[in-house]
């Protein structure tokens, strides 16, 4: 039943993966019309991409009516708390965790854009190149990425690596402030942004199977509800925090932001086996067993 479990654990990872490529999919397609728009700049070329827009979420809710119907599993353990992932304390320090290594995002959308117009002396268009770079980089590999998580194990792993790979990113970007060149500089972002990505798909690949591995089958969507406010933390607070970092210390930001990347990522070991011993069941209601409480639910087994 454990080899049941983690391969559930496992596809879903292997379907986030496959979200998050579509997702990237579909901003790379969203940024190509509305800059056809920009290019064309008239009245009609905005409300054509508009209605274009408006088109695709009607095409999704005809998809989405066309998904089964699931059931919701029975309640666990009667004397278990309604919202039992407030009381989990591993999984909140999990999920603090990942909301640190999600800074990436707001580094990406606003912090990068913001360092290469202020502080080198790379061109303009350079951020488009980045973030083309980026999306297309999550389309093509964040699935093949995620084959090689398998387990908690390999998940944290693949944590750990994240955080080596930010700081490198982080060290690179730190460079790109000191050249003269604009094309060197060009070179060294490029550079930088190919190493965030990489900790990116990794930092994903991971932190899924991590959230749907140390949360109870029948708790899933409170678990998940909870590890996705890393998100929201982040997106608030990263914009305030990483620009003070980054645009206001310079160099030395840079660096203290990869050695916080680094720092979480190697507590994810730790805080995870805390997390499964916690999880062991014990008499009452009193452990929490996560993957094992999935048995009840299945009837056919998962092939590896």
């Amino acid at each position: 039943m454990q080899r049941l479990a983690s391969g559930l654990s496992t596809l879903g990872t292997r379907v986030r993966a496959h979200l998050q490529s579509t997702l990237n999919a579909g901003l790379a397609i969203g940024a190509a019309l509305g800059g056809v728009a920009l290019a064309v700049d008239t009245p009609l070329a905005y409300l054509t991409v508009l209605g274009v827009d408006a088109a695709s979420f009607l095409l999704a809710a005809v998809l989405l009516r066309g998904l089964p119907v699931v059931r919701p599993a029975p309640r666990a353990g009667g004397g278990a708390p309604a919202l039992a992932v407030l009381s989990d304390r591993p999984y909140a320090v999990i999920t603090l965790l990942n909301a640190i290594l999600l800074l990436y995002m707001p580094l990406l959308s606003l912090i990068i854009p913001l360092w290469i117009t202020q502080r080198t002396e790379a061109p303009g268009w350079v951020v488009a190149v980045l973030l083309i770079l980026n999306t297309l980089s999550v389309v093509m590999f964040q699935v093949r990425i995620a084959r090689g998580v398998t387990d908690l194990r390999s998940a944290t792993s693949f944590v750990r690596y994240s955080g080596l790979a930010m700081f490198v990113s982080c060290a690179v970007f730190a460079l790109s402030g000191v050249g003269t060149s604009p094309w060197q500089v060009a070179v060294v972002l490029v550079l930088a942004a190919g190493m965030q990505v990489i900790g990116e798909m990794m930092q994903a690949a991971g932190s899924w199977e991590i959230s749907f591995g140390l949360a109870p089958a029948g708790r899933q969507g409170q678990y998940q509800g909870f590890f996705g406010t890393g998100t929201a933390v982040a997106r608030m607070l990263g914009p305030l925090v990483l620009t003070t970092l980054i645009i206001g210390w310079g160099a030395p930001g840079w660096l203290l932001l990869g050695g916080l990347f680094v720092a979480a990522a190697s507590a994810m070991g730790p805080a995870v086996r805390w997390a499964e011993r916690s999880a062991e069941p014990v008499d009452g209601d009193g452990g929490r067993p996560r993957c094992r409480m999935l048995q009840p639910t299945l009837t056919s087994p998962v092939e590896e």
